[in-house]
């Protein structure tokens, strides 16, 4: 039998403000859930602190380890499920836009910080990370990119050529970016033949209205759970084996080498 990874995505309201008040949305979410138990929750870009909430993200930036983390870490263990999350870190004087995974233990087992940094606010307040690496959950393997880095082909490709089964990606879409929910993310999915859970903000925050449309992506590109315009908890059950079948029906990640410009490994 396949292995089975129950996942949700939390398209939380954007307005909340403030770490506290999101952690309340999240407690709220979680205790009012009444679907199948829970393995992997996923939370949109920044969601410690807001995403376009300009200097206000420097006096929320906290390490990877820090009280938010901690928080999290104990929703994790109270409701048994492992939670991914954006959130912005602090290292010394440095700001990164980050993303952190917590398991049921509440274990820190994944951290990504994102690649590509879209000119304006993010340029302006974040260095850019520099590495995206896979890691283990429940017996399947799972990395992250961050909104803007999973718009680059390159980059997905890399996370799966790395073996990832599950890319997980935190995201902020305006409203007016719709269709990179509604055909990138199925296209970079159906492509590298891997699951792509893309977890996005409803509503407003200070003038910026958000597209919803959090999904969960088959292999085949088929979208699993998609979410509207409004607050949502989508779940579906991801199986170890639609990997497998969907690489081999479609073996991209094998033919691409016989194209004389891709490198040999």
């Amino acid at each position: 039998m396949s292995a089975t990874l129950e996942v949700a995505i939390g398209q939380c309201p954007a307005h909340l403000e403030g770490p506290a008040a999101r952690l309340d949305w999240l407690s709220q979410t979680l205790d009012d859930h009444a679907g199948p138990p829970l393995d992997l929750v996923v939370l949109p870009e920044l969601f410690q602190c807001g995403y376009h909430i300009a200097e206000a993200v420097s006096q929320h930036a906290e390490a990877k380890d820090g009280p938010f983390a901690a928080s999290i870490a104990a929703l994790a263990k109270t409701h048994a499920t492992a939670i991914a999350f954006g959130f912005a870190e602090r290292q010394g004087e440095t700001l990164y836009n980050a993303a952190l995974c917590i398991d049921k233990n509440g274990d820190h087992i994944g951290h990504h910080r994102k690649l590509l940094l879209p000119p304006g606010f993010e340029g302006d307040h974040f260095a850019a990370g520099a590495r995206c690496d896979v890691f283990q959950l429940n017996g399947f393997s799972v990395a992250f990119l961050i909104c803007y880095d999973m718009e680059f082909p390159e980059n997905l490709r890399h996370a799966a050529l790395q073996g990832a089964e599950i890319v997980v990606v935190p995201t902020a879409l305006a409203k007016n970016w719709g269709v990179v929910s509604e055909c990138v993310a199925p296209t970079r999915a159906f492509e590298n033949g891997v699951y792509l859970c893309y977890a996005n903000y409803c509503g407003h925050e200070n003038g910026l209205d958000y597209y919803g449309g959090s999904c969960i992506i088959a292999p085949d590109g088929v979208a699993l759970a998609r979410g509207g315009a409004a607050p949502d908890l989508l779940q579906a059950p991801l199986e170890k084996d639609a990997v497998a079948k969907a690489q081999a029906r479609l073996p991209y990640l094998v033919d691409r080498s016989e194209l004389p410009w891709v490198a040999q490994p």
